[in-house]
């Protein structure tokens, strides 16, 4: 038996770099659009009374329902950004956690 005359290359474990998304998903970006559109129409809601598009009782009942949908849109939007950035984080976890639980 003859033993190698060469020495194996050395292994250097390096980091990898993780890019980390930061931006919101389109999802979340799309129903914060809507509900800056929302309150945009129910601060136009004045405009209407006095253009005579609407009446007192119409704009009354519009703007509690423009302020609820505008409310619930924005929660939905902090919701689906809370989501993405916690399954985005706990997916550069778990390599990790997988990498320290190996036996060496």
């Amino acid at each position: 038996m003859t033993l190698p005359t060469h020495r194996p290359a050395e292994v250097t474990a390096r980091p990898v770099p993780v890019r980390i998304d930061a931006a919101p998903p389109t999802r979340s970006k799309v129903t914060g659009a809507l509900a800056v559109l929302a309150c945009a129409a129910c601060c136009a809601l004045p405009l209407l009374i006095a253009a005579g598009v609407l009446t007192g009782a119409g704009a009354a009942i519009l703007e509690k329902t423009l302020l609820a949908v505008a409310a619930g849109l924005a929660a939905a939007a902090l919701g689906m950004w809370w989501l993405h950035r916690r399954r985005v984080l706990v997916g550069l976890a778990v390599p990790a956690i997988r990498r320290m639980r190996e036996p060496r």
